[in-house]
C-alpha cells in the first residue's frame, strides 16, 4: 500500500504533527509507503510529489506551518483536473489520499471519493475551528493562545494612553477565535460574524467603559459586519474557491469610535501571527490523534470519511457531512459573554 498525503488550505499550527503521526504508524505498525504532495492539490494535480518516510518526518512534531507546502488550488476547476489526478495516482502508484484541509480542501476530497471513485480519507484543519461534525478542529487552540496574549499585551498599553484598542482577529463566518480570546483576555467588546453588530451599541458600551476609568478592548472578527453595512473587504479578488480577501473592518470600526465618542482609537491587525509559529500542547495532542486515526482509516478501506473528535473520542463521520454546513456561533453562547460588554 503507497499512500499519498497532502496539506491544502491555509497553514494551521499542527499540520506536521499529522503528517508525522500518520508514517509514523503507518510504516511502522503496517508496513506502508508514503509520498508527499506539494502545495495542497496541486501536488496531485501536476504530479508534484516528495518521498515521507520515517527520517522525513522525525523532529517535525513541535514545528508550524507544513513541510509538504501548501495552497488554495481547487483541482475541480482546474483543465482535465480529475484526470489529472488520476493520471497521476496511477503513475506513482498510489492507492489512497489522506487530505488535510479545511472545508475547500475536504469539499474536494468529498467528491473526488463520492464522485470520481479515488479513495480519500480526510482531516479537519483550520484555525477558525468552523468544520462541523468535530468538536474541534486542530490549530484552532493555538489561535486563540496567541490571540488572547495579544490582547493581554493590549491592555497595558490601551490604559497607559486611555485610548480605545480595537483588535481584529481571523474568522471569515465563524466568531470561535474572536469569542474564546476576546473573552479569556477580558475584552470589553466582541464582535462576531453570527451577529450584526450595531455602531452606536458598541459607541456606548466603549464610553461606559471610560466612565468607569478603564480604556476599552474591542475584539472583532474579521467576517463581522455592522447592522446597516457590508463585510469590509481587503480587495475584490476571488481565490479558486470563490472566496474574497478580508481585513478592515477593525481599521473601519476605530475611526467610527473616534468620530462618534472622541476618544482616540487604534487598531491591531494580528493577521496571520495568528497561523505561524509552534503549535500548543493541545494542537500536537489533536493533530497527532487525527493522523493515527486517519492511517487507521485508509487501513480499513473507509474511503469518503474525515477524523472528527467528539469528546474525548476519534470517530469517523462522511467528508460530505462534514464541509456541508459551517459550524458555528450559537447565539445563545454569544448571549453569555455579553455580560462583559462595556
Amino acid at each position: 500500500m503507497r499512500v499519498g498525503v497532502l496539506t491544502g488550505g491555509g497553514d494551521c499550527p499542527g499540520l506536521n504533527a499529522v503528517i508525522r503521526g500518520i508514517v509514523r504508524k503507518g510504516v511502522q505498525e503496517y508496513g506502508y509507503e508514503f509520498t508527499g504532495f506539494k502545495d495542497g492539490w496541486r501536488g496531485p494535480l501536476e504530479g508534484d510529489i516528495v518521498k515521507l518516510d520515517i527520517p522525513a518526518v522525525r523532529g517535525i512534531l513541535p514545528r508550524g506551518g507544513t513541510i509538504l507546502g501548501s495552497s488554495r488550488t481547487n483541482p475541480l476547476k482546474a483543465e482535465n483536473g480529475v484526470r489529472r489526478i488520476k493520471e497521476n495516482l496511477t503513475k506513482y502508484e498510489i492507492d489512497a489520499v489522506i487530505a488535510i484541509g479545511g472545508e475547500d480542501t475536504l469539499g474536494v476530497a468529498a467528491r473526488l471519493s463520492d464522485e470520481y471513485g479515488i479513495p480519500c480519507v480526510g482531516v479537519p484543519k483550520t484555525i477558525d475551528n468552523d468544520l462541523s461534525a468535530t468538536d474541534y478542529t486542530f490549530g484552532f487552540n493555538t489561535a486563540v493562545g496567541i490571540a488572547t496574549e495579544a490582547i493581554d499585551r493590549l491592555h497595558t498599553t490601551a490604559e497607559s494612553h486611555m485610548r480605545v484598542l480595537v483588535v481584529e482577529v481571523m474568522g471569515r463566518h465563524a466568531g470561535w477565535i474572536a469569542l474564546h480570546s476576546g473573552l479569556a483576555g477580558g475584552a470589553n467588546v466582541i464582535l462576531i460574524p453570527e451577529q450584526r453588530f450595531d455602531v452606536d451599541e458598541v459607541c456606548a458600551w466603549v464610553t461606559s467603559r471610560f466612565k468607569a476609568s478603564y480604556a476599552p478592548i474591542v475584539c472583532i472578527a474579521e467576517g463581522a459586519m455592522p447592522k446597516d453595512g457590508e463585510m469590509v473587504l481587503k480587495d475584490g479578488t476571488l481565490d479558486s474557491f470563490g472566496h474574497v480577501r478580508l481585513s478592515g473592518v477593525g481599521e473601519w470600526l476605530a475611526k467610527e469610535i473616534e468620530k462618534r465618542t472622541g476618544k482616540e482609537a487604534r487598531t491591531t491587525v494580528l493577521g496571520h501571527v495568528q497561523r505561524g509559529g509552534t503549535p500548543s500542547a493541545f494542537d500536537r495532542w489533536l493533530a497527532t490523534r487525527f493522523g493515527l486515526h486517519a492511517i487507521e482509516a485508509v487501513r480499513d478501506g473507509d474511503f469518503g470519511k474525515m477524523v472528527a473528535l467528539r469528546g474525548t473520542d476519534i470517530v469517523r463521520v462522511p467528508i460530505s457531512e462534514a464541509t456541508s454546513k459551517l459550524k458555528t456561533v450559537d447565539p445563545a453562547l454569544y448571549a453569555e459573554v455579553g455580560v462583559f460588554f462595556g
